[in-house]
């Protein structure tokens, strides 16, 4: 009885897989044909690579994947930087009433992202930078990096921070020399998050876009669907396409963000 029911569970297991690999197989199946319609089977003109190439030299795919890329790169190392700085401040140079603004600002959480679009606009429109590239990035900075790293932080012992100050280090020496090394792991899980959050987002863009000639990603994923008919072949390679370059970034970065999600998981 016990073989047959792990017989069960691995029969279970595998058909789970199976399940949450199909949609990837037939968006690349269908990203290689040109088609009109939508399922497993193969189109007469058989696999090409036509629909990639009218999405760069047609679609102007390309410049929404570099200004995505660009978005990206601002996002994350101005989240790394702001947030590290933050947590350092909260957890070894405490004032009276750090703790309450701690969670005060950790209560910003709750707020949904959808409730500051009209806030945000508003702001980024009377100080010149909507629609910009750093308008694209600064949304992305909230409590939840300042959290994380907040939780790695308190695990450092503060004896490393004293016996740095007895040898004369500065704040900034110490947070350069001492903290930053400690928490890279923390880090990496940070710019993964702000990777994939800042890459998939659809709808701040969307608001603070007003040019058609300037788009991100999604949205020009969004736009390869016709009124009346869409190439399904030419939406599935963009598809393609937008899936790839993060996947590539968390494989490369798997095992720190393991690494520094559990870590982080544990302390505090």
């Amino acid at each position: 009885m016990a073989r047959l029911g792990k017989t069960l569970l691995w029969a279970f297991i595998v058909f789970l897989i199976i399940i949450s690999v199909l949609p990837f197989i037939l968006m690349i199946l269908v990203a290689f044909q040109k088609r009109e319609t939508f399922g497993f089977d193969i189109a007469d003109s058989g696999f090409t690579f036509d629909n990639f190439i009218e999405l760069f030299q047609v679609q102007g795919f390309g410049n929404a994947l570099l200004l995505s890329t660009s978005v990206v790169i601002i996002a994350c190392v101005s989240n790394v930087v702001i947030c590290s700085l933050a947590a350092y401040g909260f957890v070894f140079k405490k004032f009276v009433g750090s703790e309450v603004l701690f969670w005060i600002y950790l209560a910003t959480m709750m707020v949904p992202a959808q409730v500051t679009v009209i806030a945000n606009f508003v702001i980024f429109r009377k100080i010149g930078i909507l629609g910009t590239t750093i308008s694209l990035a600064l949304p992305i900075l909230n409590a939840f990096g300042v959290f994380l790293v907040r939780q790695f932080m308190v695990g450092i012992p503060p004896s490393l921070l004293e016996a740095a100050r007895i040898d004369g280090a500065t704040d900034w020496r110490i947070f350069r020399s001492v903290v930053l090394p400690l928490i890279r792991p923390v880090l990496t899980a940070l710019t993964v998050f702000t990777f994939l959050s800042t890459w998939n987002d659809f709808m701040w863009p969307l608001v603070s876009l007003q040019s058609d000639t300037k788009q991100t990603v999604t949205l020009a994923i969004s736009k390869l669907s016709g009124a009346f008919l869409t190439q399904y072949g030419l939406v599935m390679a963009g598809t393609t396409i937008a899936f790839v370059v993060p996947f590539l970034v968390y494989v490369f970065l798997q095992r720190q963000f393991v690494e520094g999600v559990a870590a982080t998981g544990i302390k505090g």
